[in-house]
């Protein structure tokens, strides 16, 4: 995948589109990842120890990894993914301006 866990994103399609979160988990094996703050659902809670109110709780639904783009860390802007070779590691790279993308 292009997009890891801890990576800042934009959304690039669906009703989320322009939005910009961290990828909070990613699901390599379903192609998703779980975004902060994107794709809210409402998911209907009985009462459990944990909420004993139970209730309609707000919570993030993942999304599928082809509509996110992570963020150049130099521009701000959205960026295609490349990977180059660099002290001997495969490391992910900002096509816009040939920043490293994992620290």
């Amino acid at each position: 995948m292009h997009v890891k866990k801890g990576d800042k994103i934009q959304v690039i399609s669906g009703k989320d589109k322009g939005k910009q979160g961290e990828i909070l988990e990613a699901y390599p094996k379903k192609e998703r990842v779980l975004v902060e703050g994107i794709n809210i659902i409402k998911k209907h809670a009985k009462p459990s120890q944990d909420n004993p109110q139970g209730g309609i709780l707000n919570r993030e639904a993942s999304i599928h990894v082809s509509n996110v783009m992570p963020i150049d860390p130099k521009s701000g802007e959205p960026t295609r993914v490349g990977f180059e070779v660099r002290d001997g590691k495969k490391v992910r790279i900002a096509k816009k301006s040939g920043e490293a993308l994992d620290k």
